[in-house]
Order: C-alpha cells, then sequence, then structure tokens
C-alpha cells in the first residue's frame, strides 16, 4: 500500500507520517528532504520559496518511485505538500487500487482558536529553520487552497474543526483497517476518493 499525505503547511503531514512508521512500519519519504538535497547538492537551481514551480520538478520523480515502490510490493509513506491535485492521472487502476490520498486541512475556526499551539508543533518531527512567514493568515490561506484545489479535483479532504489528536488517531485507525483488509477498495471513507 502507497500513502500519500498532502495538505496545507503545518496540519502536521510528517506527525501523522511519523505516527504511521512507528505504529505499521511503513517507511516514509518527505518531499521535503528530496527538495532540500537537490537544492542544496545544486541540481536545481529553484528555492524552497518556489512552490509551484517544486512541485512540478519534484512530483514526476516522487511519481516514479510509488510506480517503482508499487511493483516491488513495497509499502511506503510518501509526505508533503508536493504532490499535485490531479495526481491521479499520472497513473493505471491498476496503481490507483494500491495507493490512497489523506489531504489534511484545518478550518479556519480551528486555526483562530489555535494558531499559538499549531505554531508551538511546527517542528515538531522536523526542525524548521526558518518559519518567520508563518502568520494566522498565511495559514488560513494555505489550508483554504488546499481545501479548493483538491476537492475540486473529487478528492475528500480531511478537515480538522475540533479535537486535532482525535482526527490523526483516527486516521492511523482507519489506516490500520485498510492494511488489515488487505485494501479493499471500496473502503475509503477517510483515505480516498469518495465512490
Amino acid at each position: 500500500m502507497i500513502l500519500l499525505i498532502t495538505g496545507a503547511s503545518h496540519t502536521g503531514k510528517t506527525l501523522l507520517s511519523q505516527r504511521l512508521l512507528e505504529k505499521y512500519g511503513f517507511p516514509y519519504l518527505s518531499i521535503d528532504h528530496l527538495k532540500m538535497g537537490l537544492i542544496r547538492s545544486g541540481y536545481t537551481s529553484l528555492t524552497p520559496e518556489d512552490d509551484e514551480q517544486l512541485t512540478t520538478y519534484l512530483w514526476p520523480i516522487v511519481r516514479e518511485m510509488v510506480k517503482t515502490a508499487i511493483e516491488n510490493g513495497q509499502h511506503l509513506i510518501v509526505e508533503g505538500c508536493y504532490i499535485p491535485s490531479d495526481w491521479r492521472k499520472d497513473f493505471s487502476e491498476e496503481y490507483l487500487e494500491k495507493i490512497r490520498l489523506i489531504c489534511l486541512a484545518m478550518a479556519d475556526e480551528y486555526i483562530d482558536a489555535h494558531f499559538d499551539k499549531i505554531r508551538s508543533y511546527a517542528s515538531a518531527i522536523e526542525i524548521r529553520v526558518d518559519d518567520s512567514c508563518c502568520s494566522i493568515d498565511s495559514v488560513k490561506k494555505d489550508n483554504a487552497d488546499s481545501i479548493r484545489r483538491f476537492s475540486a479535483s473529487g478528492e475528500e479532504i480531511v478537515v480538522i474543526d475540533d479535537d486535532y489528536e482525535m482526527v490523526i488517531d483516527g486516521i492511523v485507525e482507519k489506516c490500520g483497517e485498510m492494511i488489515n483488509c488487505k485494501l479493499n477498495k471500496d473502503d475509503v471513507t477517510i483515505c480516498g476518493r469518495s465512490n
């Protein structure tokens, strides 16, 4: 099984990936690590601020890594904001039946009520070197954009609007059910597209 975990910045994609790794032993690829490796090595002139161009640059590499993992019968979690909302067009049905998408977003009300907590957890798993551009308005804009793009592509969004830990724990458990059910492709309540 391949889990693609995407969504807005500061929604806990890396935290969720880490929890899934710890609970189920699935390795995960942070697209941010790939991005920084390519930038630091000089293989691209793009910078960490070039989000749109980075998606175009990174996605073909990530897409082919996903296909390779599926062909080898390997489980993999891929997390990051560089997964395009129209990602499904790049996979045939035989690949799609082995991939689940989890798109995380936060409701404006949740951001308003918990912004200090959101900022305090920004480096819970990975250290953010410079998070100075993170404001309540930028987080709201990023979440609204993510919801708009993925909804327009027909994807379900896991909207965090109340108890963050309960939502994340629910996703971890739901993914466990999917693993134990041998990827029942009709079971996409939290992970994947509505039927």
